[in-house]
């Protein structure tokens, strides 16, 4: 893990109302910022609230783009199927633009299958509407004529054809976002027989992917977990409050419906506890060793918003020098700097 970026990843799921949700999740983006935080993720889910509360990321990474510095905005991810991509190219154009160069375009075949037909598209359909739709992102941003005409993408975006991240849960996937130069991105909900750790799958996506990357080309590797960070004081109360999150969790990935709350805490690879607590379960993973950026969230714990501004903070001067998890200007300006198709 040691040197790898760290990064904030939201669902934006806090209680309250959807107004609610958006200023806290900004609250905790400002707060990321001010910590140092390398990276800033947000996740797009459509029509279900208690999934994620985010159905478009561009309004909100631009509400983030003009209250923040120098954290990296990332879109974890774009369902790309679903959305135009033409549409995805023009407002990743403009919040790059207007953050000074700060986008990171995370994209996936994902989504609630359900969710497809209300876009008048098919689940089954999905792959090949997405390699479809990243020809059209990747001309975009190379300046040629979009969908067969002389069109050109306005605001010009050069540099973000090098800032494409893929989501994947398969060795093939990690390999093809390989192969494509882009950057890699591992979810903390991989999913994996009973009894097997996450380190244990997704280390062979990672190996997959270097093996394939061009030549001269820098990896990029993300690793989403979810860690609660927590005073010892408040230990006991946050962990009341995480029971129906974790249980859930292990009900929906592992196919676990009872347990003991903390050991199925750690099937699920949540990170939940003092500093001491969550840098000894963290050193257990060996994927984060493999990556170049640790986003951590928040969910399935949810917790309240001051637990999560104080998981901030913790993380940033805590947790992220005992692992070796850098931090400030310059762990941010290599993020951004950082190019495929240079």
């Amino acid at each position: 893990m040691s040197g790898a970026r760290l990064g904030f990843f939201t669902r934006v799921l806090d209680a309250g109302t959807d107004g609610d949700r958006y200023r806290k999740a900004l609250a905790q983006v400002r707060a990321a910022d001010e910590h140092g935080f390398a990276s800033l993720w947000v996740a797009q889910h459509h029509f279900d609230r208690d999934e994620g509360g985010l159905p478009s990321p561009f309004p909100f990474l631009a509400a983030a783009a003009v209250q923040t510095e120098r954290i990296a905005l990332g879109t974890g991810i774009v369902t790309l199927p679903i959305d135009d991509p033409v549409r995805v190219a023009e407002d990743a154009a403009f919040v790059d633009s207007l953050s000074g160069g700060r986008v990171q375009l995370g994209i996936g075949t994902g989504g609630t299958p359900s969710s497809f037909a209300a876009f008048e598209r098919s689940s089954d359909d999905r792959r090949a509407i997405h390699a479809a739709h990243v020809d059209v992102l990747r001309d975009a941003f190379a300046g040629r004529g979009i969908r067969n005409t002389d069109l050109r993408l306005n605001p010009a975006a050069p540099h973000l054809g090098g800032r494409v991240w893929q989501a994947t849960f398969s060795v093939d996937g990690g390999r093809r976002a390989g192969s494509a130069g882009d950057g890699l991105l591992l979810s903390r909900t991989q999913p994996r027989d009973d009894g097997q750790d996450l380190h244990e799958v997704q280390v062979p996506i990672v190996e997959a992917y270097l093996a394939a990357l061009p030549r001269g080309v820098a990896p990029r590797i993300l690793a989403s977990r979810t860690a609660v960070v927590v005073d010892a004081d408040r230990l006991d109360e946050v962990w009341a409050g995480a029971d129906a999150g974790i249980r859930r969790l292990a009900r929906t990935f592992l196919q676990r419906n009872a347990g003991d709350l903390r050991e199925l805490a750690t099937l699920t690879n949540t990170h939940l506890g003092t500093v001491d607590e969550v840098v000894r379960s963290l050193r257990a993973d060996h994927t984060p060793e493999l990556a170049t950026d640790v986003a951590f969230q928040v969910h399935s714990l949810d917790p309240a918003h001051e637990v999560t501004l104080r998981s901030i903070d913790l993380l940033a001067t805590e947790v992220a020098p005992q692992l070796g998890l850098r931090t400030g200007t310059e762990a941010a300006e290599e993020l951004r700097a950082l190019n495929a198709m240079a």
